[in-house]
């Protein structure tokens, strides 16, 4: 069902629990004889127990990766909407039942079910989010995090009022004469118990098995006993068995070690298996054949009233913060997002009697039609790209003299580091253009939930047990240093999913007007020149930046152990560059950046132009001669800047040519795509990494024997716009002016 409904926009939640549907009596299930072949008697109650138990661990996953600490103490925005969002969806809707019962003549179990429902929805379930904003890839962007802290915020509201509700009906089914009192003590006794007995026992086997370098497989299982045991508990208070798992997942520390550990080890189990049983059993329980909308009518009524509450509970406060009217419902959209934890509800109650099989059936079916009607229109009225869409150019070669160069370098591994000093360095911070170095470390999101964007404070004291921002800044201090006056610093750590990288990149390097990001390869080298190890998470993320990025991009391919150069800071002998030219807007890119590194009084740069043999009056060479010749005059009596002209015939020509470059140059630059040439004939067959280019591609193969740094470069993208030359495979055309070029060797 999910690859039915997954083309269709919609989200696991709905193919799950009508995948259920169809199997259950309203579909599949209305003949006997299916009914007993798929689902026989005998087997229901260990399905509903396989069921249970892996909702109790997907729960506690769920738990575990929650940051205790956003619950607690969001901010001024997610305050403002959890609490606007909790105290209107309780009131409103609970005196809208009150004036309805009063109003309508009702059976008095639809009048029960109706406070029951209504209630409901004081409940938005932070993971039921979270899934859901995973699923729409925009779990962190500004809106998916807002969701994210009001939704958490709203839940310590709402799991007050949760836990009182259930402490109601189970002692009502129970029907001993005891108040619910004794039924609510319990269980604060139990989250208290929790949180003052169970979290001190995790945190002292933490330390002690940490002394050993080790999360030991032992650990693992005591905790996932201690799931167990704190469902038990649960039950025996009078609680459903998913309140003690939860609250016991919110004391786990998340993030490394001991929370990305349980949640390596579970959570595919989880998603996959126990989250999707869980859905389809509750869809195998519902039967749409029995809804009658003429008695049930006002259970629909209250579920559209409790949304349009929930909405207009979002939107006022919005207002306040000046958001956009189509984020302010976009958020109210996202939270009113149904999933598990309104499943969980519905079906204590319909054990417990309080809600009938019709009621029951119409409230999964309101679970369904909600999402399938929110998921969509979540994906239409918002696309996270639209925030950092730049309609300016933002590129070195439009670049004015006298601005500040502004250069996001983002950072995986600390062992780049070297190689992005140098970059920074010869760049050439001075006091005509200074230099903006913005770095943004990124950490892939494991063991929470919730993606955090850190701001680090020039002067704020890191935390030592961040080892590797720690050492990362401080390389970056040290160069700021050495540029006092002509260089800045701002450093970010950006701590999010890899497939969602790439929207932190763009809206930084939006936000802080950045000329141009760098990027890491994906691939690292070994000590003998072989691959070490690919990431492919990392190179997804890099194509979707080339595809959306509001500046210049440069791919920097660092080889790592095989750099023989030291750090230019402190280097006697020149650092050689080599810009290579074919022509289009990604090599005059290439070629500005090159020009400005020319200054540096460390560098020697040489500009190798690549003509086709024969070609000599075509239009597009001597736009490119034009534009050589613009560098050169700024660069008349900068001996360091020199222009090499080499004739070629063919493809195979121009990787001989640049094959020949092995060990000639610290730093090559190229440009990442170009016009249709026939000097490129024969060359995209044989390309594995389509985000560097026919060029870039030959720079960073295993074949090409050179320890030299590459950066292949493309020009920024005005989406919209197209110039008047083709590019090779290029489904966005750069707006830029067309460059030039020329010097002479033929091949």
């Amino acid at each position: 069902m999910e690859s039915l409904f997954k083309p269709l926009g919609q989200s696991t939640v709905v193919s799950h629990i009508f995948g259920g549907i169809i199997l259950g009596p309203s579909f599949l299930g209305q003949k006997d004889e299916i009914a007993r072949t798929l689902f026989p008697q005998r087997g229901n109650l260990t399905l509903e127990t396989f069921g249970s138990f892996g909702l109790m661990f997907f729960l506690f996953v769920m738990g575990v990766k929650i940051d205790a600490a956003v619950m607690l103490r969001p901010g001024r925005q997610a305050l403002v909407v959890g609490l606007s969002v909790f105290f209107f969806t309780l009131i409103l809707p609970l005196t809208f039942v009150f004036i309805l019962k009063h109003s309508i003549p009702t059976h008095d179990h639809i009048t029960d079910a109706l406070y029951l429902i209504a209630l409901c929805q004081t409940l938005i379930g932070s993971p039921v989010i979270a899934c859901l904003l995973t699923e729409l890839k925009i779990l962190n962007t500004d809106i998916g995090r807002l969701a994210i802290s009001s939704s958490m915020f709203c839940d310590v509201l709402a799991m007050f009022t949760t836990v009182a509700t259930l402490s109601f009906t189970e002692n009502k089914k129970a029907n001993n004469g005891q108040t619910p009192i004794y039924s609510l003590i319990s269980s604060f006794a139990l989250i208290a118990g929790i949180f003052y007995v169970f979290k001190p026992v995790l945190l002292w086997m933490l330390k002690r098995f940490q002394q050993r370098k080790l999360i030991q497989e032992v650990l693992i299982i005591w905790i996932f006993l201690l799931v167990l045991f704190s469902g038990f508990l649960s039950e025996i208070i009078g609680q459903h068995y998913f309140l003690g798992p939860l609250v016991l997942g919110l004391v786990v520390p998340d993030g490394p070690p001991l929370g990305a550990t349980i949640v390596s080890k579970v959570e595919t189990l989880a998603l996959r298996l126990f989250y999707p049983t869980f859905l389809a059993v509750s869809g195998l329980q519902t039967n749409i054949f029995i809804i009658r909308l003429g008695d049930s009518w006002p259970v629909v009524v209250v579920i559209l009233f409790s949304c349009m509450v929930k909405i207009g509970a979002v939107v006022l406060p919005a207002k306040y913060f000046n958001l956009l009217n189509a984020d302010a419902l976009v958020l109210g959209f996202i939270l009113n997002a149904r999933g598990f934890l309104q499943l969980i509800l519905f079906n204590f109650w319909k054990h417990g009697q309080l809600m009938s099989d019709e009621e029951f059936s119409l409230s999964v079916m309101a679970v369904v039609v909600m999402t399938a009607i929110i998921t969509p229109l979540i994906r239409l009225l918002y696309d996270p790209s639209k925030r950092y869409f730049s309609s300016s150019r933002c590129t070195i070669q439009h670049l004015k003299a006298e601005s500040e160069l502004r250069v996001l370098v983002c950072i995986h591994h600390q062992d780049n580091i070297p190689t992005i000093i140098n970059l920074l360095e010869v760049s050439y911070a001075s006091r005509d253009s200074p230099l903006v170095a913005i770095a943004l470390i990124l950490v892939e999101l494991v063991g929470r939930s919730n993606p955090v964007l850190i701001a680090h404070q020039a002067d704020c004291t890191l935390d030592r047990s961040s080892s590797k921002a720690t050492h990362i800044i401080n390389a970056l201090r040290q160069y700021e240093d050495h540029n006092a006056g002509y260089a800045t610093v701002d450093a970010f750590t950006a701590i999010s999913p890899y497939e969602l990288m790439h929207d932190d990149v763009c809206r930084l390097a939006f936000d802080k007007r950045a000329t141009i990001a760098i990027l890491p390869f994906h691939k690292q080298w070994a000590i003998d020149g072989t691959i070490e190890k690919v990431n492919r998470p990392i190179q997804n993320m890099n194509l979707q930046i080339l595809e959306m990025a509001p500046c210049s991009i440069g791919i920097l391919v660092d080889r790592g152990v095989l750099t023989k150069q030291i750090s230019v800071l402190t280097a006697r002998t020149p650092y050689h560059i080599a810009v290579l030219f074919v022509g289009g807007p990604d090599d005059a890119e290439s070629l500005a950046l090159g020009a400005r590194m020319a200054k540096h009084h460390m560098v020697d740069l040489t500009v190798i132009r690549f003509l086709l043999f024969g070609a000599e009056n075509s239009k597009n060479r001597k736009h490119d001669t034009e534009l050589i010749h613009e560098y050169r005059q700024a660069n008349l009596g900068n001996e360091h800047f020199v222009v090499v002209e080499e004739m070629v015939r063919d493809g195979s020509g121009l990787a001989a040519s640049i094959r020949g470059m092995e060990d000639c140059f610290d730093l090559i630059i190229a440009g990442r795509r170009h016009e249709e040439n026939p000097i490129l004939d024969g060359l995209h067959q044989w390309s594995e990494c389509p985000e560097l280019g026919v060029v870039g591609d030959i720079l960073a193969s295993p074949d090409f024997r050179s320890s030299s740094t590459v950066l292949v470069v493309q020009q920024q993208r005005l989406r919209g716009r197209f110039s008047g030359r083709k590019m090779m495979n290029s489904g966005l055309v750069h707006d830029a002016p067309a460059g030039s070029w020329s010097i002479m060797m033929e091949r």
